[in-house]
């Protein structure tokens, strides 16, 4: 393949992946680390580009979930030594300049409900659940990135699904249907 050849292929992947890469990044990590990634996924596949099969997104998928992992690592190591160092000199307190400012609207409350309720899962299930629903990938693009059969994918999701409608039960909330009430409009139709 001619350089012109993969610089034209490389384009034409950056298009396919870029944007749906992005999304799922920014989905996991704070922005800066997203794009930080998003820049180490796009040279991963810049440079196994001959690898790239015709399905890229799951495959562009898998290598930014390795870039990401590689990223969250690092992060680790710089909190346990920030730690060490504020053990060994700690800094002044500060206090809350704005403790009324903690209000939280409708959106944002369904949204905590969500997040608890994918927190209480194993993180298998919380990943697979955010795959299907934020990345919006089909089961077999699902078992491209987990690895699995796309029995298995299908088969996980639906279970993962059963749970996650469980926490949302046992912690109280609704898992999206709109209570019935004898005087809403829709009681009435």
């Amino acid at each position: 393949m001619t350089d012109t050849q993969r610089e034209k292929r490389m384009r034409n992947l950056v298009a396919l992946v870029g944007d749906p890469v992005r999304r799922y990044l920014h989905r996991r990590t704070d922005a800066a680390t997203a794009d930080d990634v998003i820049g180490d996924t796009l040279l991963v596949c810049w440079r196994r580009l001959d690898e790239v099969p015709d399905d890229a997104l799951p495959w562009a998928i898998v290598v930014a979930r390795q870039c990401l992992s590689n990223a969250q690592r690092a992060e680790r190591r710089r909190t346990r030594l920030i730690g060490r160092i504020i053990a060994i000199d700690p800094p002044p307190a500060v206090a809350d300049e704005n403790p009324a400012a903690s209000t939280v609207d409708e959106g944002t409350a369904v949204a905590a409900r969500v997040t608890a309720a994918l927190a209480g899962l194993r993180r298998d299930d919380a990943e697979i659940l955010r795959l299907w629903a934020w990345d919006e990938l089909t089961s077999p693009q699902i078992a491209v990135v987990l690895g699995v059969s796309a029995n298995a994918a299908a088969i996980r999701l639906h279970r993962a699904k059963a749970r996650r409608k469980q926490e949302l039960l046992k912690s109280g909330h609704p898992t999206g249907h709109v209570p019935y009430d004898e005087g809403s409009e829709d009681a009435r139709r």
